[in-house]
């Protein structure tokens, strides 16, 4: 079977877009329409486990995916998605809506350990593969100064948890085990083996 020279990146990221650069990865967006409320498929249920939540989300970003390539009439390639959580505890930590929930999850993070969870899907043809990846960071403790210049910046909004690994804020993180990129939005482990299973060219 003839490997597939690109995939379709059905992710907003520009975080993503550039991991799989970084792998060498042909990649053309698959965003949604204007019509679509591509938000509201990360919306949380009551109860539920930081874990199965980001691995439900994923598929519903996958399957959303399949339904916009189809009603395109785009050619077919892999379709690669993506979602990251953080969680302290049980407590997921998504996107802060405004600046007063940036700061308050930056100070529960002050100071402690937390996962970040990535999943990774991959559609090729019928066959979906997917990975989760988890990390553990523990930040030193942030001083109010720290975390409203941090929050003047802009760069905890829209952001899980309220925090980009990439940016200043990782002055202050004293630990990672698990996977840089993976913190980032794309575990490069993880989404080479999917790609492979997926007939992927990569430029390795």
């Amino acid at each position: 079977m003839t490997p597939h020279d690109f995939v379709y990146l059905a992710s907003q990221s520009p975080r993503r877009a550039q991991l799989l650069d970084q792998l060498g990865v042909k990649h053309r967006p698959l965003l949604p329409d204007a019509g679509e409320d591509a938000e509201a498929l990360e919306a949380e249920r009551t109860g539920e486990l930081p874990l199965d939540y980001v691995q439900r989300v994923t598929r519903l970003k996958l399957e959303a995916a399949r339904r916009r390539l189809r009603r395109r009439g785009l050619p077919a390639a892999p379709i690669l998605c993506a979602d990251t959580t953080v969680a302290v505890g049980r407590r997921i930590l998504g996107k802060p809506a405004d600046a007063a929930e940036a700061a308050e999850m930056l100070h529960l993070l002050s100071g402690r350990t937390h996962r970040v969870m990535t999943c990774v899907a991959v559609q090729a043809g019928n066959q979906a593969h997917t990975l989760t990846q988890v990390s553990r960071v523990r930040f030193a403790d942030l001083s109010e100064t720290t975390i409203r210049r941090y929050i003047d910046s802009g760069e905890p909004m829209g952001k899980a948890g309220a925090y980009a690994i990439q940016g200043c804020i990782a002055a202050w993180i004293a630990h990672i085990e698990g996977s840089h990129s993976g913190i980032m939005g794309l575990p490069l482990f993880e989404t080479t083996q999917l790609l492979a299973r997926a007939r992927v060219r990569l430029e390795l």
